[in-house]
């Protein structure tokens, strides 16, 4: 039998590939297929090539493979990092509304789950800001960049939303666990900031102006 080329390797790989049985087949299972036939049917054409042709094809094998991994890797580096949470980031990966960050912290806090009880209140504060278009929908938002954006639109809470973004961090990563009164200072907090309205921006901006003229 003698040894068939690349191309035509290809093409048979090809034309296997569109027969009926395959037309379901996952697309990384087609790949993969089309790959291992690629590559028997090269050990195949260098076994019928001598030495030059073996060493020719154990090259392109191992750049092959050496191609394929370093694609697995990418992949798998780039959905770890899609995955991953930033570092102080307030949300994790699913997006949840405002009221179903508020469930979630009742029922934590009914449970006596008090550390992610207040995790969940500040994530409900946060997502009812951004819904209000108070704050921007910032991905990997931290709590402190939160309490600083929020600020600019209702300053009268500054101090109480800087305190909420420390309960926040210290319950998260320092090890602090929660408390119920942490959490009640942290709801009620939320309740006052749903009854807020903002500052108008003209008005600010036409205070300073005053106070300069002066």
């Amino acid at each position: 039998m003698s040894p068939i080329d690349r191309e035509e390797a290809a093409r048979r790989a090809a034309a296997e590939l569109l027969k009926p049985e395959y037309q379901d087949e996952a697309l990384f299972d087609r790949i993969y297929r089309y790959v291992m036939q690629f590559l028997g049917d090269l050990v195949d054409t260098a076994g019928g090539g001598g030495s030059a042709g073996g060493i020719i094809a154990a090259i392109l094998i191992t750049l092959i493979l050496l191609g394929l991994i370093a694609l697995i890797a990418w992949r798998l580096r780039k959905t770890a990092r899609r995955n991953a949470l930033a570092p102080g980031a307030l949300f994790g990966a699913r997006a949840l509304s405002a009221a179903e960050h508020r469930q979630a912290a009742e029922r934590l806090a009914t449970e006596g789950r008090w550390t992610q009880a207040i995790q969940e209140r500040l994530r409900a504060i946060a997502r009812d800001l951004e819904e209000r278009a108070l704050v921007d929908g910032m991905p990997g938002r931290t709590a402190d960049e939160l309490a600083a954006e929020a600020a600019v639109s209702l300053p009268a809470f500054a101090q109480e939303l800087a305190a909420a973004a420390r309960s926040f961090d210290d319950v998260t990563y320092g090890g602090v666990p929660g408390t119920r009164e942490a959490y009640e200072t942290m709801t009620g907090l939320d309740e006052r900031l749903r009854l807020a309205r903002p500052v108008p921006l003209a008005t600010g901006a036409g205070t300073a102006a005053g106070e300069g003229g002066a």
